[in-house]
C-alpha cells in the first residue's frame, strides 16, 4: 500500500484511536490494497468503489469490525458475516479483538472486498423487507391499550417515527427499562413529535 492511497481527512480517526489503533490499521492497509478509495462518512473511515460506499472500518469496546454495507449480498463461504441485531438487512460484520486475527484472515478478507466491489459493479440491490405490522412489546401495548388518546396519538406518526419508537422500547432486556422508556416518551408521542424530535 502507497501512502498516497491514504485520504489526510481521515488520519485523525487513526491517530485518535486508542483502543483497537494496531488493528485498524491492518485493516486499512489491507483495504487500501484494493481498488476502493478512502472516505471519511459518518465520522469514520470508509471506503468506496466509484462514489459507492463498499464496507466501513470501526470499533466497539469489546471488539473491531470491517461493516460491508451491502453484506446480505455476499456469498459468505467461510461463514464469517455477522448480522448486527435482526433490524439490520443490508449490513453484515466481521469482527476481530486482535491483530493476529486480521492476519490470519487477510486472504479471506481480500476476498469479500472483491465480491463486495463486484455486486457493486453489477449495480446490486439489498431487497428491504417492508415492515408493515409491528409487534409491540407488553409494556407498550398496555399504555396503548389503557390510553385511546395515546392510541390515536401514535397511530398518526409517520411509519418510520413508529418503527423508531418501537425499536427504542424493544431493546432493553428488562421488563422496568422497557416501562420506565415507554412512560418517558408518552408525552412526546401525544404531541405528534418522534423519539428523535426536538
Amino acid at each position: 500500500m502507497t501512502t498516497s492511497r491514504m485520504n489526510p481527512k481521515v488520519e485523525f480517526y487513526f491517530r485518535k484511536a486508542k483502543k483497537w489503533q494496531g488493528e485498524f490499521e491492518k485493516l486499512r492497509t489491507i483495504i487500501l490494497d484494493t481498488e476502493l478509495t478512502e472516505e471519511l462518512k459518518w465520522g469514520g473511515p470508509c471506503y468506496a468503489f466509484q462514489k459507492k460506499n463498499v464496507v466501513l472500518i470501526h470499533g466497539f469496546k469489546d471488539y473491531c469490525a470491517l461493516l460491508f454495507i451491502k453484506g446480505a449480498l455476499l456469498d459468505d463461504a467461510n461463514g464469517v458475516l455477522i448480522q448486527q441485531t435482526e433490524n439490520v438487512q443490508a449490513g453484515r460484520q466481521i469482527r476481530f479483538t486482535n491483530v493476529r486475527e486480521i492476519v490470519k484472515m487477510k486472504t479471506i478478507l481480500k476476498a469479500y472486498i472483491y465480491e463486495a466491489i463486484e455486486v457493486e459493479k453489477a449495480g446490486l440491490k439489498v431487497n428491504f423487507k417492508k415492515n408493515t405490522e409491528l409487534i409491540f412489546p407488553e409494556e407498550f401495548q398496555n399504555r396503548l391499550d389503557a390510553m385511546p388518546a395515546l392510541k390515536t396519538a401514535f397511530a398518526a406518526l409517520t411509519p418510520g417515527r413508529q418503527r423508531a419508537y418501537n425499536l427504542y422500547f424493544s431493546a432493553p432486556k428488562q421488563s422496568k427499562t422497557r416501562e420506565s422508556r415507554v412512560v418517558k416518551c408518552m408525552q412526546q408521542i401525544l404531541d405528534g413529535r418522534g423519539l428523535d424530535d426536538r
